[in-house]
């Protein structure tokens, strides 16, 4: 059972990713990796795969990282980060090491939906005992803003650009979370950083279950989604709140909803003060709008459905 979390106690613990890293200023990550790193009880080995975070939290012979950090190649940090808990669990079964340390990877969208699912699938089914977290930014945004398979329906990529014959990207975001739900894993769950004490919980929960773990955890980019540095939070909230970006967990098999708005907003709200999007209010474009509101509308119904079928 995870320790209750206590305010007064994170606010005097370490933060172990430095200040002074070159992340872009209003970038959601470094804020999620804050926040994991700080909920942990225990000591941390984590990976990363190569991406924004890790290009720009470890520069030559310099890096931010205050915890022992392996960085890995885009595709395989779920490999990387499982291969050295095997070893972990040799050395401690020989009793060189007596400690409890936990195991996390951290990738992007583009090295966790898309170029490291085999890698992170096959980890989770040979059972390691790691968590792996996406941070989940929407886009191949280190190289250039082309469009992952998280990427939502309608926005402007540099690889599915907004013009007069196409509107943006015109499929649907994969849902990841449901797949890796779908491994039948110990824990799966989304989490945002605008609602850091549920996150904050849901990496401590994560922490405590022996296996394979995963969150899926919301990373705004202000690059890449065209909007104001200083609405990182924002624009996660309300991700939240419109259900584009919904809160919940499926713990052993049992799906529960974190967060439930008390008044469900329209996705408009979402939209508006991102660029990425702003093709889609002209006139010509607004069956879009209607076609994302239904998805999101349909998915979150589903979701309800779900969690009502899961309680006790």
């Amino acid at each position: 059972m995870a320790r209750p979390l206590s305010l007064k106690e994170i606010s005097k613990k370490e933060v172990l990713i430095s200040s002074g890293h070159r992340m872009c200023a209003g970038c959601g990550a470094p804020t999620v990796i804050k926040m994991v790193l700080l909920a942990s009880d225990y000591p941390i080995i984590a990976a990363t795969a190569t991406g924004c975070l890790e290009v720009s939290t470890c520069i030559s012979d310099y890096t931010a990282w205050k915890i022992p950090w392996i960085h890995s190649a885009f595709e395989n940090a779920a490999a990387t980060i499982s291969g050295v808990e095997t070893m972990y669990r040799s050395l401690k079964k020989q009793g060189v090491i007596s400690k409890e340390i936990k195991f996390v990877a951290f990738g992007g969208d583009g090295g966790t939906y898309d170029i490291g699912l085999q890698s992170l699938s096959g980890a989770v089914e040979r059972g390691h005992d790691m968590l792996y977290i996406c941070y989940d930014n929407q886009a191949y945004m280190n190289t250039g803003i082309q469009r992952s398979s998280a990427t939502p329906r309608g926005a402007d990529t540099t690889t599915m650009p907004a013009g007069s014959v196409v509107p943006g990207k015109t499929e649907p975001r994969k849902n990841l979370t449901r797949i890796m739900a779908a491994h039948d894993l110990p824990y799966a769950a989304q989490a945002s950083p605008s609602h850091w004490m549920d996150l904050m919980k849901k990496v401590r929960k994560a922490f405590d279950i022996k296996g394979p773990k995963f969150m899926n955890i919301l990373s705004p980019c202000n690059r890449g989604w065209r909007s104001r540095t200083d609405e990182a939070i924002m624009l996660s909230r309300l991700a939240v709140e419109t259900c584009h970006w919904p809160l919940y967990e499926v713990e052993y098999g049992v799906t529960k909803i974190t967060f439930k708005p008390k008044e469900k907003k329209p996705i408009v709200d979402f939209l508006k003060p991102q660029g990425r999007f702003k093709h889609l209010f002209k006139p010509e474009n607004e069956w879009m709008i209607k076609k994302l509101q239904e998805d999101i509308d349909r998915e979150w119904e589903r979701l309800q459905k779900e969690a009502s079928l899961s309680a006790p």
